[in-house]
């Protein structure tokens, strides 16, 4: 067994850089000891530090988001956020990333992202229920990237599938900026009771500390960090190492016996061990009910052999909980994680001096005050500058890609990965365990039952980020209403947003930047939506040889359905039903699919937003479909209105006949905002065009299966919808079966 080294040498060789801290960092952490913190505090502190753990790059920009509603019980702060949703009932969710993990090994980066947003929500006392993904990878000509979203998508339906919690809905864009850094972020939805609500709080001075879940082995160490700095070009063994590996079978039997748990008045608080293992739960616990803790180290159920205080306190094995008891109740716990086959053992005490101290045979190894490491990490206001490119593009006049047939140009565009189907990726999920699933992967947002009531709750994932590269408090504006829109279109009233904020090194600052920028027009959107941020994740330093990804802020949002009867999807319904485009078309084509497609590149504008026309259009829209005139409803997004239509009659033996105004180019495939294709049966229309201001007739569903489109009486695109739904479906499979 190697000895570690002692504070002066940790001092005098700047060991702590090898743990990701700085100079200044360092020496801000002997002056909150009064001394020099041996290996295991540097550790601690370390991780703790760490922009994973601590937002020290972000935490400045994060305070600026609306955080408080009427509709919110829990904002961010704990392991998930909390939004009411009537009858004594709310909902939990989070999304979080786990970026890193899925460059290096991605099944297990994959899966373990499940596991870990699924313990964040149950920790809070909610059942989850449903499971989305935003995945972001390079091209799919190469042979890597294709390994990557192979690997990434088996191991998210592995976890899902196997705990039970369906795989409900998703996004994925690809292209070259995520060659090296692909994204992987996880959201989820649980459902809880009022009187259930739990909080990671270690109160009440002597109160038992206890331990619960699969033994502590030496995977994950240093994951939190890892997580917090750049990829090297070739992933070492030690990067490997940081990559926890997950089993969804414990998983379950965690989840139950947690939820089995908040039911007892035994329980004080809970909290999931995710990123930076046993120390963030320890500390967060404790710093957040203004005590102290004392753990006995000796006492941690451990895998391995001769494991260190160190490698205890930073191991990041999956499947994990610490839980605060009523003092004499340690028995009935016990009992209860035995009957699931689950170890949970008391290992430390409530003190009331707010320090975290660690006993490891007989000594003292870590004395450190709980605030020091959950809450006093330095912030950092880095410099900001606004690219060089941003005036250039801003600059541009608006070009019209040129396009010589419009038939064979949309076809191109549903085989574009970004816009074409999904579905080899989410048929490998199990998309109805649980019965609740009313709309599945597809649409414009997953819906599900909250069951023995007649509402249900509308979820989605959203962010182009190349708009947010072109113009990124634009392009934030556009994340969020378009969540929103996702979510009015399947009839649901937007309630509030999770976001997971992806971006390069915030030390550069042009990246700082496009954060800064970013989260101002989050901010700006959520306020007009009327929808705060209730939880979240900062993911920086997504990079690989200096080369950033594009600024990708997701945004996970959920809306309330209060009557089964006003779910509405995009698919047309019936033949003589009228077809209606809400809102007006213009001439953008920053950041679009036309324009990768034929420039292979983005540049100019990104398009505008008006969020009073935003709020009105869709409050408009969602009454319509809640008083009974809309018979389906689709947000036009990428690839223009020409690939919303097609969608929209994708799998419905319909077609249509649509004549569309203005340059035919713009009017097929310009990707203004704050427009929706929605198709009304005829006899509702004056009801209809009453209540919608900006919605004008623009064709009908027809018998047979032929997409039609005029423009100025002269026609545009006529083929039969099989060959381009053909295309579409095929798009995705065909990649990942080339051979170079």
């Amino acid at each position: 067994m190697t000895h570690e080294p002692t504070p002066t040498q940790i001092k005098g060789n700047k060991i702590y850089r090898e743990m990701g801290m700085t100079d200044e960092e360092f020496a801000l952490a002997e002056k909150m000891l009064g001394r020099t913190p041996n290996y295991t505090e540097t550790g601690l502190f370390s991780v703790m530090w760490s922009e994973h753990c601590s937002y020290k790059n972000s935490k400045a920009i994060l305070k600026t988001f609306p955080t408080e509603g009427p509709q919110v019980l829990q904002g961010p702060g704990e392991g998930a956020g909390i939004v009411d949703i009537g009858d004594n009932q709310a909902v939990v969710f989070k999304i979080e990333s786990h970026n890193s993990p899925s460059a290096i090994e991605p099944y297990e980066g994959a899966a373990t992202g499940v596991g870990g947003i699924i313990r964040d929500v149950f920790s809070m006392g909610a059942k989850p229920i449903a499971s989305l993904n935003s995945l972001r990878f390079g091209e799919l000509d190469s042979p890597r990237v294709r390994y990557l979203l192979e690997k990434a998508v088996e191991g998210i339906g592995d976890y899902g599938n196997k705990l039970g919690v369906p795989t409900v809905g998703g996004e994925i864009q690809f292209d070259s900026a995520y060659e090296a850094n692909p994204l992987v972020n996880a959201m989820v939805v649980g459902l809880i009771d009022h009187q259930d609500m739990q909080k990671g709080q270690a109160k009440g001075v002597g109160n038992t500390v206890m331990y619960a879940g699969s033994p502590t082995g030496r995977d994950g160490i240093h994951g939190a960090t890892f997580s917090s700095s750049e990829l090297a070009e070739e992933a070492d063994e030690q990067e490997r190492a940081a990559v926890q590996a997950g089993d969804p079978f414990t998983e379950k039997l965690l989840m139950d016996a947690c939820l089995e748990l908040v039911k007892s008045d035994a329980l004080i608080g809970i909290q999931d061990m995710g990123a930076a293992g046993l120390t963030s739960s320890a500390a967060e616990m404790a710093s957040k009910a203004g005590s102290g803790l004392e753990m006995n180290l000796d006492l941690i159920p451990q895998r391995e052999a001769d494991m260190t205080p160190y490698e205890m306190m930073l191991s990041e094995s999956q499947e994990r909980m610490l839980l605060v008891v009523k003092k004499g109740r340690e028995q009935e716990v016990i009992d209860l994680f035995s009957r699931y086959d689950l170890e949970a053992v008391a290992c430390g005490v409530v003190t009331d001096d707010q320090i975290l101290r660690l006993l490891h045979k007989g000594e003292v190894v870590a004395e450190v005050p709980a605030d020091a490491l959950a809450e006093d990490a330095p912030v950092y206001h880095k410099p900001s500058k606004e690219p060089g490119y941003f005036q250039e593009f801003q600059a541009m006049a608006s070009e019209i890609p040129e396009v010589s047939d419009y038939t064979d140009t949309l076809k191109k565009l549903l085989q574009q990965p970004t816009i074409a189907s999904k579905e080899w990726v989410y048929s490998q999920f199990d998309q109805q365990v649980g019965n609740q699933t009313i709309v599945k992967p597809g649409s414009d947002a997953a819906v599900v039952r909250i069951k023995d009531t007649q509402k249900a709750i509308a979820i989605t994932t959203d962010c182009n980020a190349r708009y947010i590269y072109l113009d990124p408090e634009t392009g934030g504006k556009i994340a969020v209403a378009e969540a929103a829109r996702n979510v009015v279109c399947s009839g649901a009233e937007p309630l509030a947003i999770t976001d997971g904020l992806n971006f390069g090194s915030p030390e550069k600052p042009e990246i700082f930047w496009q954060l800064e920028k970013s989260a101002a027009g989050i901010r700006e959107a959520c306020l007009a939506l009327e929808s705060p941020v209730i939880s979240g994740n900062v993911s920086l330093f997504n990079e690989k040889g200096g080369k950033a990804i594009y600024p990708t802020p997701i945004i996970g949002m959920v809306g309330l359905i209060k009557d089964l009867a006003h779910i509405t999807t995009q698919s047309f319904q019936a033949a003589g039903d009228l077809i209606y485009m809400i809102g007006e078309t213009k001439e953008e084509f920053g950041g679009s699919e036309l324009q990768k497609l034929v420039h292979g590149e983005f540049f100019g504008k990104s398009p505008e937003i008006d969020l009073l026309v935003e709020v009105k259009r869709q409050k408009q829209l969602l009454e319509a479909i809640r008083s009974g005139k809309v018979a389906s409803a689709h947000d036009i997004s990428e690839g223009g209105a020409a690939v919303a239509i097609a969608e929209s009659i994708f799998g419905t033996d319909l077609g249509v006949e649509v004549e569309l105004s203005g340059d035919p180019v713009a009017a097929l495939f310009s990707e203004t905002q704050s427009r929706f294709i929605v198709s009304v049966k005829a006899k509702d229309q004056a009801a209809f065009e009453e209540i919608v201001e900006d919605a004008k007739q623009i064709g009908i569903v027809i018998e047979r299966s032929e997409l039609v489109i005029k423009n100025d009486r002269q026609s545009l695109i006529q083929t039969e919808v099989k060959k381009l739904e053909d295309a579409w479906r095929g798009a995705i499979p065909c990649l990942l079966t080339s051979k170079d």
